[in-house]
């Protein structure tokens, strides 16, 4: 009976996507419809199409762990998401909107290269491959996070469930394209939202009051309540806290959030849309931390190992808090809200990597000739291979990292995508000083520093105890920085003609 009911409703959930990808295909005429909605969509679309692609399973799964795992600390992480989301929508949008709506752009590398007048198209073909690179990662990271939702929520095979949710989200995305990933994200975006503020209000009612909640952490581990997760602050703490609040950083820049800036159908949408992102940010995330700390109060006693009763880094503490508290019907509902979370990402960035191999490396590169019919043929087979490619990598990494968590795994390929792109974003927007060649450069760097520090540098003792508690992404982001801005100055004569009247005129 108990699965029968979870899986009713997970089916239920996985048909509504499958006719909204039905439903969506029919609006699917050209690439600028399957790339970017036709530039066509409102900003409730758009808003919660960024929001629900830029959390995943992070948040779901990760943030909940943090939450049980480090307590209060982890709010860290929303004042940087909250940060990073406002500046995405209030600071660059409507500069990016324009720039794009001026050079008639349908993917990120299409702006590079024309705010840069790159005729060699290296920019074309670095941003390309490190679309490629990166998000495959990132969907495997997705890919990973449904096996490990489906064995916690139902008891299935890590295998199957992994492989069972990434042919529904393949074959509506396929099908689809940005319409129908706009267009689900609209509902799962929905579904995550009222479930993170739903359940640590339950949380709370059951525990008997908030006040019942901190004696409890209190109990189990007074350093669950502290900014610092510590009794003091120290230098490493500090560095600590920096790395989590520029995990918000990636919200600035990063082309699978972007790209929907370029789908709104005129600025106007702007603010209505940054109104829409922001509170669901503060709502949603901030209820995801109380979700793992509530959880940590009601599931586990002082002395325990949380590893053994919440699973690596707290990442199972949302699925066993709501079978703790609600009725079957509702825990069902909760098997579709996590699979909400992993999908509205797998399906838009699966979509930003085939317009990166496709338009970017394909038809813009190698065949600009190219019909439109063969060309959205050759997407549609490029989001399927893609798609395979990250299955793989995610069941290689399944079978060799049993001691992985959901959350890492997800960050490096954000930091990938952040490092590489965010950087040049922002001086582009800005700086009508920066040049193709700095870009060039900050995107290169951005790239190669992320595997640095993630899997040299801890074995560099210098390094490794700074980048241990920054992780990977701020330093990279330095990195990008620096490379754009020294090799912009050095080229003196590279500045694009008119960018400066050009930024002007955006501003």
């Amino acid at each position: 009976m108990e699965q029968a009911v979870k899986i009713t409703m997970v089916i239920a959930y996985l048909a509504v996507l499958l006719g909204i990808g039905v439903v969506a295909s029919r609006r699917v005429k050209d690439l600028r419809d399957f790339f970017a909605g036709g530039k066509n969509l409102g900003f409730l679309s758009v808003a919660f199409s960024a929001r629900a692609t830029g959390e995943s399973a992070w948040l779901l799964l990760g943030l909940t762990g943090m939450g049980a795992a480090v307590g209060v600390k982890a709010m860290w992480i929303v004042f940087g998401e909250i940060l990073g989301v406002g500046l995405a929508w209030l600071w660059m949008a409507r500069r990016f909107k324009r720039l794009t709506d001026n050079y008639d752009s349908i993917t990120m590398p299409d702006y590079l290269e024309s705010r840069f007048q790159d005729t060699t198209q290296r920019l074309r073909m670095a941003s390309a491959f490190a679309l490629v690179v990166f998000v495959t990662i990132y969907v495997s990271a997705q890919i990973d996070a449904t096996g490990a939702a489906f064995e916690t929520f139902l008891g299935w095979n890590y295998f199957v469930g992994a492989g069972i949710g990434f042919a529904v989200v393949l074959a509506y995305s396929t099908f689809g394209g940005f319409v129908a990933v706009a267009w689900s994200d609209v509902f799962q975006g929905t579904l995550m939202f009222v479930g993170l503020i739903a359940l640590p209000i339950a949380g709370v009612m059951a525990a008997g009051g908030w006040g019942e909640v901190s004696t409890g952490l209190t109990a189990i581990d007074p350093n669950l309540l502290s900014w610092s997760g510590a009794e003091a602050w120290t230098g490493l703490l500090v560095l600590e806290v920096v790395g989590f609040l520029v995990i918000g950083f990636g919200f600035m820049g990063s082309p699978q959030i972007f790209v929907r800036f370029i789908a709104l159908r005129d600025e106007g949408e702007i603010g209505k849309g940054a109104a829409v992102a922001i509170i669901w940010t503060v709502l949603a995330d901030t209820g995801a931390v109380l979700t793992g700390m509530i959880g940590r109060h009601l599931l586990t006693e002082p002395g325990q190992d949380v590893a053994q009763i919440l699973g690596n880094g707290g990442q199972n503490v949302l699925p066993l808090l709501t079978e703790h508290l609600f009725p079957l019907i509702i825990v069902g509902l909760y098997v579709a809200i996590v699979l909400s979370a992993i999908m509205s990402t797998i399906d838009s960035l699966l979509v930003v990597a085939a317009s990166a191999l496709v338009r970017d490396g394909y038809q813009k590169i190698r065949h600009p000739d190219m019909a439109d019919a063969d060309l959205l043929k050759a997407s549609r087979n490029a989001t399927l291979g893609l798609a395979l490619i990250a299955l793989v990598l995610a069941m290689t990494v399944a079978i060799t990292t049993p001691d992985r968590t959901v959350f890492w795994f997800v960050i490096f390929g954000w930091s990938g995508i952040s490092a590489t792109f965010c950087p040049t974003v922002i001086l582009s927007l800005f700086w009508a000083r920066f040049t193709g060649k700095g870009a060039l450069a900050a995107m290169t760097g951005g790239f190669l520093s992320v595997p640095f520090f993630k899997f040299i540098a801890p074995h560099i003792d210098l390094l490794a105890a700074p980048v241990a508690a920054l992780s990977e992404l701020p330093p990279a982001l330095a990195v990008s920085f620096l490379c754009g801005i020294i090799v912009s100055l050095v080229d003196r004569d590279g500045a694009p003609d008119g960018a400066a009247e050009e930024l002007k005129a955006v501003a």
